[in-house]
């Protein structure tokens, strides 16, 4: 079968394009003809060497959409979607034309969803919920506050916390047109050059704070975020800029008896991925959920996608598609 892979770590240049042996099934497992991948970037760091648990020789990709060729039979012949666990890291991940995976990591695709879009969903939807309901516990009526708001992870918390029932407030770094052409959900947009963030939350919750802050970009933005909340106000961080160190006022921060989280959604298993993804399914299926802006790409463009995503070029989600 035709795949990517890498057998040593820290550049680009180790992504190949091969021929590799299709793997086989164990019991409790399923062969998964891939129909769509996305190409995340931690797909990118991966290769990078950035994630510590890689093993190689490896084929990297966390998300998937397909149909199950071998396995327990009750399975056999379905469509079914999924993303996590170790895939592409201690396991040959989604791109390529097979995989496999244990069966508890698949969920049947719903007819209305394409496999392109099943795949672009998958990795941004599971960490948006992992961070602003698992973490968060959001609840109708609260306010939130979301970082990045127009990329792929701070877009599908937006459409989260619309659905269940909370005001949305997010920044961006340019006029807000980009996030009103994609339809986002967001009660108010934020840029960040018109001054103080945390002067720019106060003035739109009167004075009161926000009750979450999802921060998809951390870095020098961590300390402000944290000074948006109000009262017991919780703050979830999923990423971070720069070396990864901040600081903040202690004082302020205890006074506020504000709660920080740290989500990292390499830690999920594919049991737990797959329950995120069952409890985004009413609104997936409701079509509340859509995937994030996307591009189809070939295997054979893949590795140029990976570039794109490393020098910061690429505008929308690349997926790999494979021929039926």
């Amino acid at each position: 079968m035709r795949a990517l892979c890498f057998d040593n770590t820290g550049s680009l240049d180790c992504l190949t394009f091969a021929e590799v042996e299709r793997p086989k099934p164990q019991p409790g497992e399923v062969l998964v003809r891939v129909r769509a991948a996305a190409i995340n970037p931690s797909d990118v760091k991966n290769v990078l060497g950035k994630m510590a648990m890689t093993t190689v020789p490896r084929t990297p990709g966390r998300d998937f959409a397909g149909m199950v060729e071998d396995g327990p039979p009750e399975w056999v012949g379905r469509e079914v979607f999924g993303t996590g666990g170790d895939l592409g890291f201690r396991r040959d991940g989604s791109h390529a034309e097979y995989l496999v995976v244990p069966a508890e990591a698949v969920l049947v695709r719903p007819d209305g969803l394409a496999p392109e879009a099943a795949a672009a969903l998958g990795l941004a939807y599971m960490t948006a919920w992992a961070a602003v309901i698992d973490a968060a516990g959001l609840r109708e009526g609260e306010t939130v506050l979301i970082t990045g708001v127009t990329g792929a992870v701070g877009g599908a918390a937006a459409r989260i916390a619309h659905w269940k029932g909370a005001r949305v407030l997010g920044t961006v770094r340019k006029p807000a047109d980009r996030g009103a052409a994609l339809g986002l959900p967001v009660d108010q947009y934020i840029n960040l050059g018109d001054g103080s963030l945390p002067e720019s939350v106060r003035s739109e919750t009167a004075g009161r704070g926000v009750d979450v802050v999802l921060d998809v970009v951390g870095g020098s933005l961590f300390e402000p975020c944290l000074r948006c909340l109000t009262h017991r106000g919780r703050h979830v961080a999923v990423a971070s800029t720069g070396d990864g160190r901040v600081g903040f006022d202690l004082v302020d921060f205890y006074r506020r008896e504000g709660r920080i989280y740290g989500v990292d959604t390499l830690k999920l298993g594919f049991a737990e991925s797959a329950a995120v993804l069952r409890g985004l399914m009413p609104g997936i299926e409701q079509g509340s959920f859509p995937p994030p802006d996307f591009e189809v790409v070939t295997l054979e463009q893949a590795v140029g996608a990976y570039g794109r995503i490393n020098d910061g070029t690429v505008r929308k989600k690349p997926v790999i598609t494979f021929p039926a």
